[in-house]
């Protein structure tokens, strides 16, 4: 099954302010890595709390993805990407 990636205006943004070799190794495990599995959540971690139950973290090196997954329409929505210690604010 393949997974139809939407990055949000926000993640797109973020990703532009970002090194170039850094912002090629996000889309190409967007692109290579979890566009292509069949299930999502089987490499990602889901984010606690009750507001946040519907989104998923992807870890790449000391970056994260905050994703959230639609199965209905088989579409995973980039909402934000940075920096671990920065992402979660």
């Amino acid at each position: 099954m393949v997974w139809k990636i939407e990055v949000s205006e926000t993640a797109e943004k973020q990703l532009a302010k970002l090194d170039k070799p850094v912002a090629r190794r996000l889309l190409s495990f967007l692109r290579e890595r979890l566009a292509l599995i069949d299930d999502p959540r089987s490499i990602g971690q889901a984010l606690r709390g009750s507001e946040l139950g519907e989104f998923w973290k992807y870890r790449v090196g000391e970056w994260r993805l905050i994703c959230q997954i639609r199965d209905t329409q088989i579409r995973i929505n980039v909402i934000r990407i940075g920096n671990r210690r920065e992402v979660y604010r």
